[in-house]
């Protein structure tokens, strides 16, 4: 029996994640180092470009390989594509579903799907030996086991958990925020300025939401949406976190979706960390070359203002 006290997915907190609207904090833009997992693996991957623009790779997708697939009890578990930063799991139950990564001392728990619908779960601690483990909901917090795995993960690239689309950013090839984040980066002209067209457009565009924030308050389980925010054009601090990681990975810049404390440690927060080949610079900000950028797209939507450092911001989970 096993009993998931914390650990939760951020969205299991939003009566603090309803102080992202306060306005206690105005805008931010900080830089951080990147934060390792298990172990570094591979060089970062490179997107070309030159006088005639900026050149995204392809598209990154992922599925679930049920002839590669493990699995009991109604659950499956593919690690066949562990190398490129990404396990698939399904499973079906009458009951709420969690899966587990564990990584040395570190563990994840996610929501999962429990009739059957595969979902991709980002291998974010890095390269080692993984226990994978479908987990059934039997009172309250309690769990019993399902199925469990252990895989040995070698990745490609430290940065490939956060290019694919996954269980918190969710797109495709379909994906209407891919579309428009083609449409953004037509006339950039680097890696830097296609992010910032992005970065841009959801600052201008994209409201938060504080009704939809009051009704999570007691909400647990809450999984973003990228299209279903881009529709509506509104959204709490996950959802634009979301949004902006599945527009940048979808045109090939590695971003991380972070949740954490920030300010006093009184708000949680969700936020992205983007890593940049170039340097980015223009009338608000610059960020050095070959590192972890921070970028919070929530509190800048309410003004241009730069605030804060690192210390200002308390990683928790990344995502």
């Amino acid at each position: 029996m096993f009993k998931f006290a914390h650990k939760e997915p951020p969205a299991t907190r939003n009566a603090a994640l309803l102080a992202c609207a306060s306005g206690m904090v105005a805008g931010t833009l900080a830089l951080s180092l990147a934060l390792s997992g298990c172990s570094a693996a591979g060089t970062a991957p490179t997107a070309q470009a030159d006088e005639g623009g900026y050149d995204a790779p392809a598209l990154r997708t992922v599925s679930l390989n049920s002839g590669a697939a493990t699995g009991a009890r109604g659950c499956l578990v593919d690690s066949s594509n562990a190398s490129s930063g990404y396990i698939m799991a399904s499973a079906t139950s009458s009951s709420p579903l969690k899966f587990q990564m564990i990584c040395g001392d570190m563990s994840y728990n996610y929501d999962m799907p429990n009739d059957g619908t595969a979902t991709a779960f980002p291998l974010n601690m890095g390269s080692g030996a993984y226990t994978l483990r479908v987990m059934q909901r039997v009172e309250g917090n309690n769990y019993i086991q399902l199925f469990s795995t252990q895989v040995q993960v070698a990745l490609n690239s430290e940065l490939d958990p956060f290019l694919n689309p996954s269980v918190y950013c969710d797109f495709s090839e379909n994906s209407q925020c891919v579309a428009l984040a083609r449409q953004l980066i037509e006339d950039a002209n680097s890696q830097a300025a296609a992010a910032e067209a992005i970065y841009t457009w959801i600052v201008s565009n994209i409201s938060y939401d504080s009704a939809k924030a009051r009704q999570l308050t007691n909400v647990t389980g809450y999984t973003p949406n990228p299209d279903e925010t881009l529709a509506s054009r509104r959204g709490i601090c996950f959802d634009y976190a979301s949004l902006a990681a599945a527009m940048l990975r979808s045109v090939g810049i590695p971003t991380k979706i972070v949740t954490g404390y920030v300010a006093d440690g009184s708000i949680y927060h969700a936020w992205n960390m983007v890593w940049l080949q170039g340097q980015w610079v223009n009338a608000s900000f610059t960020v050095p070359a070959e590192e972890w950028t921070r970028i919070d797209v929530t509190f800048a939507s309410s003004g241009p203002q730069i605030i804060g450092g690192k210390k200002d911001y308390v990683e928790r989970f990344i995502y």
